[in-house]
């Protein structure tokens, strides 16, 4: 039996440069690889697409039987990108540099509005 999920080290990843609305899914993420990448979505490669604030990211991967998106949003904190060309339609990351943004989220103050603010500091 074959497992499930496997995202692993020899697999070839491709971040692409721009945010993306995480509206976006199977079909929408397909186009931008296609369109955008230029690359083939069936090629077995994996794609990772991360929203204008940094605090959403989703992998599509294509693995035995269909497409699969794998879908992180942080309750807190930003994914630190590493530095790269935003002239390249894609950018080619490691395994290892995968599992960094993933695990080297680092902490955003936030800022509250003062609407936010008068909320949240009330007593009752």
């Amino acid at each position: 039996m074959r497992p499930m999920f496997h995202l692993h080290d020899k697999l070839k990843y491709f971040l692409y440069p721009a945010p993306v609305d995480m509206r976006k899914s199977f079909y929408t993420l397909s186009g931008i690889v296609t369109s955008l990448m230029k690359r083939d979505v069936q090629s077995g490669e994996v794609f990772i697409f991360v929203n204008r604030r940094l605090t959403t990211m989703k992998i599509l991967h294509l693995e035995h039987g269909g497409l699969v998106i794998y879908h992180k949003k942080l309750e807190s904190g930003v994914f630190k990108l590493p530095a790269f060309d935003e002239s390249l339609t894609s950018h080619a990351i490691g395994w290892y540099d995968l599992m960094m943004i993933v695990k080297n989220v680092k902490p955003r103050k936030r800022v509250l509005k003062r609407r936010q603010k008068e909320a949240s500091f009330q007593v009752f």
